[in-house]
């Protein structure tokens, strides 16, 4: 069994659903801390984190990544256990092998390998992980940035190891995600008998119009990085469950993902002002979920293109597609940021699952950056 699978193995057989670390983080630290780095555990609330580090010298590689899964749903809906890793025609299944404990992984390979052949390599090298990237993401890789920003330390280059890649290992890479703007939208009207529709107000037909005229705005055009921002409804709710009542209130949720070409406040300014056009008695609660980033041509990107031509002989795109990571609270201290990792198909799926010959593949991707930035 090769090092990276031995691992990953390890890792996945760890039920650790958000925000249980389940001692993934644990199993992480003494592998590092053998290799040099300096271990520091970050509790923030119930979410536990880690920073190790290796130098104290610029510039700094950080690896980032996030030990926590999402539920797997009912067990008798997957072929073997979940948290069971299992090894069967090529594939390793199990709840995290893609999203993303493979890639953890093979970070932590590649950096072991790397370190025994360049024991005095220049600058430094960290880990940052967390168990809470999977929900609410309030109490993870936030938070420690916000410390490390305190105390000055600035990462220079990241690498995310979040399942970028589509058809085959390598054949694309995340150097940007879109933003992302949550809201609340409350809408009041008078509750009564259907039979009697004058004697109330029906906040469904009320917000109606308003939802119908969102779903149809260009926001805008999106450029050559991003594609257009998108906005959409994802729950209504509203009523007693009965057939004839006139609901007092509905509630609806909805979400942009936008591009550089707008801003949250933007985008909120141009939503209340359509609501209060349509007259709609209403409260609406904002949440923004992160900005969005871009990493252009550089360094890292570079150094990540030439490593996966070189071990898989595939030429990657640059991508932003997909939700949204950590690397949002990471791009804005400077750092270049580009997350690099496994197949992304059947990440939050039943049969979670990705290549075993990817694992080793993509701990020498992770290698030969390390080499091309730090050797």
């Amino acid at each position: 069994m090769s090092e990276t699978l031995e691992l990953a193995k390890a890792l996945i057989s760890r039920p650790s659903v958000t925000p249980d670390d389940a001692a993934c983080q644990a199993i992480v630290a003494a592998r590092l801390r053998k290799a040099g780095f300096a271990i520091e555990a970050m509790m923030f609330g119930e979410v536990e984190n880690l920073w190790a580090r290796r130098g104290q010298a610029r510039p700094l590689l950080a690896f980032a990544g996030h030990t926590d899964v999402v539920p797997p749903g009912p067990r008798d809906a997957w072929t073997s256990d979940p948290f069971v890793p299992e090894v069967r025609d090529g594939m390793l299944y199990g709840r995290g092998a893609a999203d993303m404990k493979s890639g953890i992984a093979a970070m932590v390979v590649a950096v072991e390998r790397f370190v025994a052949r360049h024991p005095d390599h220049r600058g430094s090298i960290a880990f940052l992980l967390t168990s809470d990237e999977e929900g609410p993401s309030v109490d993870g890789t936030v938070k420690v940035i916000e410390r490390l920003e305190r105390r000055g330390e600035k990462i220079d280059w990241c690498l995310i190891g979040e399942p970028s890649s589509e058809s085959r290992l390598g054949d694309a890479v995340k150097n940007g995600r879109r933003g992302s703007l949550n809201g609340v939208l409350k809408v009041r009207g008078i509750q009564g008998h259907v039979a009697y529709p004058h004697l109330a107000r029906n906040p469904i037909h009320d917000v109606a119009p308003a939802l119908a005229e969102l779903t149809r705005i260009e926001w805008d055009r999106g450029n050559d990085h991003f594609p257009p921002t998108g906005f959409q409804i994802s729950n209504i709710n509203g009523g007693t469950g009965a057939e004839n009542i006139i609901p007092g209130a509905v509630e609806v949720l909805f979400n942009f993902r936008f591009s550089t070409e707008q801003t949250a406040e933007r985008l909120r300014a141009r939503v209340e002002d359509l609501l209060r056009r349509h007259e709609l008695d209403y409260e609406l609660n904002w949440r923004l979920s992160g900005d969005p980033f871009l990493t252009p041509t550089g360094e890292l990107v570079d150094a990540a293109r030439n490593a996966i031509r070189e071990v898989t002989g595939v030429e990657t795109q640059l991508s932003t597609g997909g939700g949204t990571s950590d690397g949002r609270f990471i791009a804005p201290t400077g750092a270049q940021v580009l997350e690099v990792g496994p197949i992304n198909r059947t990440i939050h799926k039943v049969d979670e699952c990705v290549p075993v010959a990817d694992l080793e593949a993509l701990a020498g991707i992770y290698e030969r950056v390390l080499a091309g930035l730090l050797a």
